[in-house]
């Protein structure tokens, strides 16, 4: 069968459409699959996380969901549990076990192969980092013009849990710093990470 001009015309616009297509997807890989490494931002601080923050996805919360209240946890198996949850992209290893930042046995190499630091990745990736008030992490489960598929978890930002949630967000680690540095430590009284209370305003 005898090929047309218009035929032609159309095939080489396809073909010219298809290279079009093809020189764009070309541009976009290359790179580096892993991260760009984050200069002149901040980061938050990682021992208040895990003693002040970490806790209180795995402790039991009243929960209110359609009128219906009841007791559960943030990383329970149907919400933000790493393995079964449903909840997005928040996730938290609910066996996340503590380290102890003082010792220098855990270099940041091994905490941040630990599943703690996993956690602390995931809640510090639902944060503007200095402002709580713009946070997912704060704004979902108090209802602040977002939908949290969870339901309200708190009352209100004058909820002890939120208090902690807000001055981590709210203090990051010094600029430069990263997110084991022990100017973090003054977040505790005494600035202990290891035994002081966690500070809250």
């Amino acid at each position: 069968m005898p090929v047309t001009n218009s035929a032609a015309k159309s095939l080489a616009r396809q073909r010219a459409a298809t290279v079009g297509a093809l020189l764009t997807l070309a541009g976009c890989g290359g790179g580096s699959v892993s991260d760009p490494p984050l200069n002149g931002t901040q980061v938050l601080a990682f021992a208040y996380f895990q003693r002040c923050v970490d806790p209180i996805f795995l402790k039991p919360l009243q929960i209110t969901l359609n009128g219906v209240t009841v007791m559960n946890t943030c990383a329970a198996s149907a919400c933000h549990n790493n393995a079964t949850g449903a909840g997005g992209a928040f996730r938290i290893i609910p066996t996340a076990q503590s380290i102890d930042v003082t010792n220098p046995a855990n270099t940041p190499d091994v905490i941040r192969a630990s599943d703690m630091y996993k956690n602390f990745l995931s809640a510090q990736g639902e944060t503007v980092i200095g402002s709580p008030g713009q946070s997912l992490l704060l704004r979902k489960p108090l209802l602040e013009g977002i939908f949290h598929g969870g339901g309200q978890i708190f009352v209100n930002s004058q909820d002890a849990n939120v208090k902690l949630m807000q001055y981590w967000i709210g203090n990051p680690a010094p600029q430069g710093q990263d997110e084991f540095s022990t100017a973090t430590y003054s977040m505790f009284t005494p600035a202990d990470p290891n035994l002081g209370t966690c500070n809250s305003n």
